[in-house]
């Protein structure tokens, strides 16, 4: 399956962003018209009604499409709450479930692309790769991802897929920007070798790259301002990004083309997904598959945020719980 240079990803069409399903479906139509092929969404996104909208924008282009979903979170409580134990993560049960659910909500027969969420510590790669071959075996999707995974979890769930004579991840979809650069170390390099395409989540780091975060003046107002407060504020953030503005002025480029076009001329990336609420949002990004920077702001780039590193060290998109729970990096003692 080839695909466009950017993925538009529909986490924002429905309660989380833009409630109005004509004007999602407007922005859906304006972005296949101006050449993109590729649709994410998850069930998670405003509890299937991201994909009910993604589902009813499609009909009569279905064909025309690469339709990628996601699973793994909880349906029936919000984001972050307790529910039903057996109601999330990767099982057997609960891909096998999702599934239906999803192709019900998309009006499809076949999903293109079906991503593994988050990694899940309590289900083996070996259930899950299991499950999702079984799928792809029936017809219900194509091809399946991950999203998230840390390195050494993409290696052993390739080598559980060879083992086992499973189907295997065909792609990875991380979290990847000019401010969260810490893949280019492990998670870019372990894709290339094991031919996996990669669609980066959050290019333009959750509203950080628009161009309307600078030193100095008020924070604009997004819906992650919203939800945290101090969201803007942090020092080594904000000196980064009021360095790249200006790198960006000194390009003659918009701040925003500047974000996406260094994610897409990394050569592990395939596409890197765009996450419009409004009309304008996604024209202002479309610009950016015509962008080429030069090896001297690729350098200069190089210099405000080292490669590999991220400005911000919560920005990883995924905590192994290793690191939070202390019993397991630590000896108990009596």
């Amino acid at each position: 399956m080839e695909v466009s240079p950017l993925c538009l990803g529909a986490m924002m069409f429905g309660a989380w962003g833009e409630p109005d399903h004509a004007e999602s479906t407007r922005i859906i139509h304006a972005a296949l018209d101006a050449g993109i092929n590729v649709v994410d969404t998850a069930d998670v996104y405003s509890r299937g009604e991201s994909e009910e909208i993604v589902g009813k924008a499609l009909e009569g282009r279905r064909d025309q499409v690469v339709l990628a979903t996601k699973f793994h979170g909880p349906m029936d409580v919000p984001m972050g709450q307790q529910g039903d134990p057996n109601g999330w993560g990767n099982s057997r049960r609960w891909v096998v479930r999702e599934v239906e659910a999803s192709l019900r909500r998309l009006r499809t027969d076949h999903i293109d692309l079906y991503q593994v969420h988050r990694p899940d510590g309590l289900t083996s790669d070996e259930e899950t790769l299991s499950a999702l071959t079984d799928l792809q075996r029936a017809g219900k999707i194509r091809a399946f991802g991950s999203s998230t995974f840390p390195a050494h979890h993409m290696v052993s769930a390739q080598w559980t897929a060879e083992r086992r004579g499973l189907g295997r991840y065909v792609t990875e979809q991380p979290p990847y920007s000019l401010l969260h650069r810490r893949i280019e170390a492990d998670v870019l390099p372990v894709a290339q070798e094991h031919g996996m395409g990669v669609l980066p989540w959050s290019p333009l780091a959750g509203g950080w790259l628009t161009g309307k975060v600078r030193k100095g003046q008020e924070a604009p107002e997004t819906n992650r301002s919203k939800m945290f407060d101090g969201y803007f504020s942090d020092p080594a953030k904000l000196e980064a990004v009021e360095q790249l503005n200006l790198l960006a002025e000194d390009a003659g480029i918009p701040m925003v083309h500047l974000a996406l076009a260094f994610v897409m001329q990394h050569p592990g990336v395939t596409a890197p997904i765009i996450g419009p609420r409004t009309m304008s949002q996604l024209e202002s990004q479309l610009g950016a598959m015509d962008v080429r920077l030069g090896t001297d702001v690729l350098d200069r780039i190089d210099e405000i945020v080292p490669p590999g590193r991220n400005v911000s060290p919560g920005d990883e998109g995924y905590t192994p719980k290793a690191l939070t729970d202390p019993f397991l990096r630590r000896r108990r003692t009596a």
